[in-house]
């Protein structure tokens, strides 16, 4: 540590905020004598380091005898409020006493306001004029986009009107938003004027009116365009004459001293009344978080670090990356967003930390993928880039003590602890012996339900492996995935979760017989095997595994069936290739060489995305993760590029979809033709494409469907299940399927289970003497009928696809028996989540509750929404029974009238069963939810 770090950091240690003022009370302080006793540094080194950090504004100075120094940033914390240079230097320690008198705190309340030296200089000189102009201050309007802090800005306002003596400091500062009645101009009306009995149906009582309440204050109207042109014009009455009358009253004989402060995010001179603009004088414009300074910009994100390090009482640690990303993801709310944003990877980070004692870690990789595309904000902004740089430190420590003063959010706004809602929730979770990822996932789409101010991000909870342990036990699926692993090892291959599921089945169905001591019985199928020398290899190696973690013995034979199963589950991908995938600015830059490339070796899994110099790359971004999606094999893409934002997409775009990607920078058509002769002609994987050329990613996809339908006169319906030997798991989910059919169907629909290794043969058999609705396994058997996967069955929306296939063959369905895959996978989920409701008896209620909306509301729900909305239900009636709702924070403007109507039958059919329903804030969720459903069919 250098001499002079060491002098500051000893200043900082010993002069703490707690004793700093009795310090300077006593005319005692640090000396360079008493520093270079306790240091053992030469007093005349230790008194020009002094002077040194004085001159760097790090200390105040006492020009005493002895001189006394004085951390500068504690008695700023002790004062309340920044120094400023001219207060840096005193004379004596009474004349450093007299900034903590009360003649202090006559200061302007806007000082603290960050930024009002700078962007909000003009605003805070308009501010004032308006309060200060005799005989009692000018009306004023607030422009401004949402979330610059308008509401926050009125009240400072009121605030210096009292310290100036303008106002006293019993007057009214009255906050009123006039979106909240703009569809119901006379209830707006009456709560801004007042009204009088029988003033309209159902004025039973004479009603006080917010101009009667502010008498002698401050009236402020946010939304003020939202107001009727009647009410504007009521308004600019009161303003010219300071009289109005309430609703009902023909003449205006009523009076009220009220200064009236306005707020739109409008252009005023389109959305308002020519003669109600012509009567407000002071019209001021606050700047959008995007025109604010980079200093205030950086200053604006550790002041909303800094609150919620004081309501978690932690250190926040962020990467200067991390900062850049929640600066530029800002586009729609300004400060309200950037507030909202830092509130949410603060709740992250807290239930990443919240059984340890340590800091909580923001990181760049860590951040939801939304807030990271601000990052790519500042693409072609260099110079904003780097003039944000400067204010940032690599890491940057936040401590719960530090930049209390700053004032940015409005004091009126209604605070929820959301670290003390994760740790209850926490604990409760934990006491159920629910795991600790489960209990992060829960957590998670908690904290996403309480800040979801300006993003979507209710999630499915429901994954495709929760539904597999339906059927099979955890530690088979897990040693399944981890044969898997083995097999993409062995391989140099990326295998498709089909995998996973059909082997843990396979697993399962010997095991069982194995345990119930019946004869195994095989057919011999050696000569089936002799081709696939690699499969074999693998499944000897299976086998041997099987054997120690299960402690059965498994017959040489079972190694056949394994061969046949792994061979089947790999011929999907024999053809599989690394997607090359080029993007480069310019018109048509990315086109050309890809063309280029094709006309060299053909047709190949390469696509172009030409980036104009004048798209944004945000847009850009977007195409390529569709792009790789449609590309990806399940081998991964190389991602070629030029320069500039495109070198730092592959991350996100593998964050987004899961797809490896790689990328390389300065592509050219050469580097494209190379690209895609190693992995087209060679059938290179990505790594060693992407080691041998240094600058590629790549992504591909395909699909295929085969809709042909056979002649069906006169034919019993029939449904196989193809799996590796046709026994064992086949006949599993034969009765699997057959338990579904028996819930959705009358009719005789049969049954039958397949082996891989004969499906063909077996098929053309079946099909001779039954209509085959459908076959469903772990390979699509080359015969024309509809094909489920079994990861498709098992996914949340597999009995619909089952569903829909057999009503396409004119089987009657009963419509309301459908739902039975739906409805395990709530009441299991419940399970986890619930504490005090029994999931079994809460499943019905929440049955009846989405059968009164769906009544309401005729939406049709595919199951994977119905999951989704049953178990945010189920998890808000838990919070009901606890009395811990949620409150709802959004603009309530645009409910959807007739969603709501439904919400508040259905809610009401729980009452009568339950004894218990939703309260109106927790229903506005469940509106908003309903509001992200894709399009339906009324």
């Amino acid at each position: 540590m250098k001499r002079i770090d060491k002098i500051f950091h000893y200043l900082k240690e010993h002069g703490s905020n707690s004793n700093i003022v009795e310090l300077v009370e006593n005319g005692e302080g640090f000396t360079a004598s008493r520093l270079s006793d306790e240091l053992q540094i030469l007093r005349n080194n230790v008194s020009m380091e002094l002077n040194e950090l004085c001159r760097r504004g790090e200390l105040v100075k006492i020009n005493s005898r002895p001189v006394l120094y004085y951390d500068r940033e504690a008695l700023e914390y002790t004062l309340g409020r920044k120094l400023k240079d001219s207060e840096l230097v005193f004379h004596s320690t009474d004349e450093l006493l007299m900034l903590f008198s009360s003649e202090e705190s006559k200061k302007s309340p806007f000082e603290d306001l960050i930024g009002a030296d700078a962007s909000l200089k003009t605003p805070v000189e308009q501010a004032k004029a308006a309060m200060l102009y005799p005989p009692n201050g000018l009306h004023a309007l607030i422009l401004g986009q949402t979330g610059v802090g308008k509401t926050l800005f009125a009240n400072l306002m009121y605030r210096f009107s009292c310290q100036t003596k303008r106002l006293s400091e019993e007057a009214p500062f009255i906050v009123f938003n006039c979106a909240d009645y703009y569809n119901n101009p006379q209830l707006l009306m009456s709560h801004i004027f007042g009204h009088i009995k029988g003033a309209f149906t159902g004025a039973e009582t004479e009603k006080e009116g917010l101009v009667e309440k502010a008498n002698g204050g401050i009236l402020f109207l946010d939304e003020i365009h939202r107001l009727p042109p009647e009410g504007q014009e009521m308004i600019f009455y009161l303003m010219d004459t300071g009289t109005f009358n309430k609703l009902g009253e023909t003449e205006r004989k009523r009076k009220s001293d009220v200064l009236i402060v306005g707020a739109t995010t409008e252009d005023p001179e389109s959305s308002l009344l020519k003669t109600f603009v012509r009567r407000i004088p002071i019209t001021i414009s606050l700047p959008s978080f995007e025109e604010r300074t980079a200093r205030e910009r950086v200053e604006l994100l550790t002041h909303l670090l800094s609150n919620e390090a004081h309501r978690v009482n932690k250190p926040i640690r962020i990467e200067d990356e991390a900062a850049k990303a929640l600066i530029g993801n800002t586009a729609y709310g300004n400060i309200g967003q950037l507030k909202s944003n830092v509130q949410l990877v603060c709740a992250q980070g807290f239930l990443n930390s919240f059984n340890r004692n340590d800091e909580i870690v923001i990181d760049f990789k860590t951040l939801p993928i939304n807030i990271k595309d601000g990052f790519f904000h500042f693409s072609g902004r260099r110079k904003e880039l780097q003039e944000i740089s400067e204010h940032l430190e690599p890491y940057t420590t936040i401590f719960p003590e530090q930049s209390r003063t700053f004032i940015t959010s409005d004091e009126y706004e209604p605070n929820f602890n959301l670290y003390k809602i994760i740790e209850d929730k926490a604990s409760i979770l934990m006491d159920q012996g629910v795991e600790s990822e489960d209990i992060k996932k829960f957590i998670t789409m908690d904290i996403d339900v309480h800040l979801n101010s300006f993003y979507n991000k209710f999630k499915n909870t429901i994954q495709t492996r929760e539904n597999i342990l339906k059927i099979v036990n955890e530690d088979i699926l897990n040693f399944a995935e981890e044969v898997r692993d083995r097999v993409e090892r062995h391989l140099g291959k990326k295998l498709n979760d089909r995998f996973a599921l059909a082997f843990s089945l396979h697993l399962t169905s010997f095991i069982k017989r194995v345990e119930s001591n019946k004869p195994l019985k095989y057919t011999n199928i050696e000569n089936v095997v002799e081709d696939k020398p690699e499969a074999y290899h693998i499944s000897r190696e299976i086998k041997d595994e099987i054997e120690a973690v299960f402690h059965i013995r498994v017959p040489n034979m079972e190694v056949l069936y394994l061969t046949l199963l792994i061979s089947s589950l790999l011929k999907d991908q024999e053809n599989s290739r690394v997607a090359v995938l080029v993007a480069a600015h310019g018109n048509n830059t990315a086109t050309s060489m890809v063309n280029v490339a094709k006309k060299l070796l053909g047709e190949g899994l390469v696509e172009g995305i030409d980036m104009p110099l004048d798209e944004s790359p945000k847009i850009t971004l977007d195409k390529l993760t569709e792009r790789a999606k449609e590309l990806d094999m399940g081998c991964g893409v190389l991602l070629l590029v030029d320069m500039g934002s495109l070198t730092g997409f592959a991350q996100v775009i593998t964050e987004r979809t899961g797809i490896d990607v790689r990328s390389i920078d300065m592509v050219s058509t050469a580097t494209v033709i190379e690209a895609v002769r190693k992995s087209n002609i060679l059938d290179t994987d990505l790594s060693d494409i992407y080691d041998a050329l240094k600058d590629f990613r790549g992504y591909g996809g395909y699909a295929s469907s085969d809709n042909d339908l056979l002649d069906t006169d006169a034919k019993p319906h029939a449904i196989a299940t193809i799996c590796a030997t046709g026994e064992g798991t086949a006949e599993k989910l034969q009765g699997f399927i057959e338990n579904i059919l028996e819930t959705i169907t009358t009719e005789p629909i049969r049954v039958v289970p397949i082996g891989v290794h004969e499906s063909e043969n077996k098929m053309k058999i079946l099909m001779e003497e039954y209509d085959v609705l459908m076959a469903v396994g772990i390979e699509k058997p080359n015969v024309p009928v509809p094909f489920i996967p079994l990861e498709k069955l098992f996914a949340s929306d597999g009995e619909e696809q089952l569903v829909n296939l057999i009503k396409g063959r004119n089987v009657f369905v009963k419509k309301s028996e459908t739902g039975r895959i739906a409805k395990e996978v709530v009441e299991d989920s419940l399970g986890e989540f619930l504490t005090y409701l029994n999931p079994k008896k809460t499943i019905d209620i929440l049955n009846t509750f989405l059968k009164v909306l769906e009544e309401n509301t005729a939406p049709i729900l595919n199951n994977a929404f119905k999951i989704n909305l049953l178990i945010h239900v189920g998890c808000a009636l838990e919070r009901m029974v606890v009395n811990d709702g949620l409150i709802y924070r959004e603009d309530r403007s645009n409910f959807d009238p007739a969603v709501l109507d439904a919400l508040n039958k259905a809610n009401e059919a729980v009452s009568k069963r339950l004894n218990l329903c939703l309260t109106e804030d927790e229903l506005y969720y469940v509106h908003d939810i309903i509001q992200t459903m894709p399009a339906h069919s009324v």
